[in-house]
């Protein structure tokens, strides 16, 4: 990146950092709501695709409760940029201590059972409230822990980003080229993440069916957990109302019947947590590419 265009990156985003760093967190969730409430306002590009999304995913719901929940999602948008601004903040060791305040790590008994086979655990998260803390909250925890995720750009963010997180212990790999780590790190009785609720391109991406649609879906997992041994744990985080994010751990999940069958109930579990908690998930995200949907309407989101 031109040096100048990243000084001008850098400015705000460390800028937000040191705003947010002794807001009580009891400001800080205000605020972010307030934010969202703008961003709701505002955004004309995503807010269509999350109007969409909920329409199609939700048709239970009356107009004015998809519009309750629309804004309520979009608050959570404010909080989770203000949150995620923490690990901008230039002040070494701040995430590690802003984690540990905001989140709780709950059902530790549950990954400590499938560790202690030796084979390694697979968690499946999702994209629900906070992700970063629930990783942080894991890693903290004592928990051996690599998560699966992208390179961002610029670098000089990258390398920032990649610095937070080794400050609370989480490690990561990056796509495309993730599976030699992978395998490492479960050989050596570790635990990896994966998030599973977003859309993912063939053939990394099967088609599995999530909210009334058959739509690709990651599919590496269950063949994963077949071949090494290694155990399938899910994990969920859902922002309380005080502020607290609790981190799930859940008991393991079976390995009954094939790669798809695995995979599906992973999905439906996933499917489940947004359904008791939709206004902590991000329907901005264009999930549903190239869907097939049941019932009448079967009309695919474009790319």
């Amino acid at each position: 990146m031109n040096p100048i265009l990243s000084l001008l990156l850098r400015l705000p985003l460390h800028g937000l950092g040191l705003l947010v760093w002794p807001l009580p967190r009891s400001w800080e969730l205000r605020l972010g709501r307030a934010l969202g409430r703008l961003a709701l306002a505002l955004d004309a590009k995503r807010r269509p695709i999350a109007e969409d999304n909920l329409r199609r995913c939700l048709p239970e719901l009356g107009e004015a409760e998809r519009a309750r929940l629309l804004r309520a999602n979009y608050e959570h948008y404010g909080i989770l940029l203000l949150e995620l601004a923490h690990m901008m903040t230039p002040i070494p060791g701040h995430w590690r201590r802003y984690a540990a305040r905001v989140s709780r790590l709950e059902g530790f008994e549950n990954w400590r059972k499938v560790h202690e086979r030796g084979k390694g655990v697979l968690f499946c998260s999702a994209h629900l409230a906070n992700w970063e803390l629930m990783a942080a909250a894991g890693a903290m925890g004592g928990i051996p822990l690599t998560i699966t995720t992208r390179h961002i750009k610029p670098e000089w963010l990258h390398l920032w980003w990649e610095r937070a997180r080794l400050s609370a212990g989480v490690r990561c790999v990056y796509q495309p080229r993730t599976m030699p780590t992978v395998m490492k790190r479960l050989r050596d009785a570790e635990s990896v993440g994966f998030v599973v609720d977003q859309y993912m391109v063939p053939p990394m991406g099967q088609k599995q069916a999530f909210f009334g649609a058959v739509v690709d879906t990651l599919a590496a997992v269950a063949p994963l957990a077949h071949r090494t041994g290694a155990g399938i744990v899910p994990v969920k985080q859902i922002r309380s109302g005080d502020g607290i994010v609790r981190v799930i751990i859940e008991p393991e999940v079976p390995l009954d019947g094939d790669d798809a069958q695995v995979n599906q109930a992973l999905t439906s579990r996933v499917e489940g947590w947004i359904r008791a908690e939709p206004a902590q998930w991000l329907w901005v995200h264009r999930r549903f590419k190239n869907a097939h949907w049941s019932g009448a309407d079967r009309k695919t989101q474009a790319a």
